[in-house]
């Protein structure tokens, strides 16, 4: 193991036929692999994504079912990569529905997964209709990391997904759990992407001393939204280190030095010198 490591973000423009989307995560590692690259991340709805409830039936199933979940992990073992499925729809059943990000091993074994926590819910300027994934989506409730050591890369990876990125404390909370690598694989819209992909991104890096790595949904996708793209490296510093500038589906490669994230986190201390607060506003008024 050393501090070094190449990874490879894969921007895609899913549409809503699961099996085709597969066969694009399919070339994606295995171009990354020939690149020299441990660990693939692909972006947020990856293997399909629907435009309406009615869509979402129809692709998405429970995990114990899921011959897409099946297809991953062959992907993994046969091309030999770590690979991070950013999200899919699974079924909870009822008409409830999970947003769940899979991380498999090279051999195929189900390293880790997450619900995302923070739902979008929102009224994007530009667009016509407002988004509410609540209301096809349950939140999850659990912070969850990846200890990648056992896959050869000297890192530990913090799991979220897109909309999670605009709420700060949940990357202090990985990075205090030992993150050193957080991944913000997305399907932001155009409009907030353009206001505040970038930003936010870097600000996430700077607040924790982490790399940031995050695959994007790029382009204008047959369920009718258009999406950001512009996937994008990181480092603890918040300098942006590998971008793909545009909205076209690719691979971005990034070297990522390891070593930085402890510098970052020598240099300005923020995780060790964060202090407990009241809540409370103006609770102690002077006599």
């Amino acid at each position: 193991m050393g501090a070094h490591l190449r990874i490879a973000l894969g921007q895609m423009r899913s549409g809503t036929d699961p099996d085709a989307n597969l066969d694009v995560i399919a070339g994606l590692a295995a171009e990354a692999k020939a690149a020299g690259a441990a660990y693939l991340q692909v972006p947020e709805m990856s293997v399909g994504f629907a435009g309406t409830a009615t869509e979402l039936a129809k692709i998405a199933l429970p995990p114990r079912d899921s011959h897409q979940i099946a297809r991953l992990a062959d992907i993994a073992r046969q091309v030999g990569i770590v690979l991070h499925a950013g999200s899919l729809a699974v079924s909870k059943g009822a008409g409830r529905y999970a947003n769940r990000s899979l991380l498999f091993g090279r051999t195929g074994d189900l390293l880790a997964q997450y619900d995302k926590i923070h739902l979008f819910d929102a009224n994007v300027p530009g667009e016509t209709r407002a988004y509410r994934e609540s209301a096809t989506y349950d939140a999850g409730v659990d912070l969850v990391t990846a200890d990648l050591r056992s896959e050869g890369i000297d890192a530990v990876l913090g799991l979220s997904i897109c909309f999670d990125v605009r709420f700060g404390s949940q990357y202090v909370a990985l990075a205090e759990r030992g993150a050193n690598v957080l991944a913000v694989p997305a399907a932001f819209t155009q409009p907030t992407g353009e206001a505040h992909w970038e930003v936010l991104l870097r600000a996430r890096a700077i607040e924790t001393g982490s790399f940031v790595i995050a695959a994007a949904q790029a382009g204008q996708h047959e369920n009718g939204r258009a999406t950001h793209g512009h996937s994008m490296v990181v480092d603890p510093w918040g300098r942006i280190v590998a971008e793909r500038a545009d909205r076209e589906p690719g691979l971005l490669l990034a070297d990522l030095d390891l070593d930085l994230v402890p510098d970052a986190r020598r240099r300005l201390p923020v995780l060790d010198t964060d202090r407990a607060h009241s809540l409370s506003i103006n609770h102690k008024v002077a006599g």
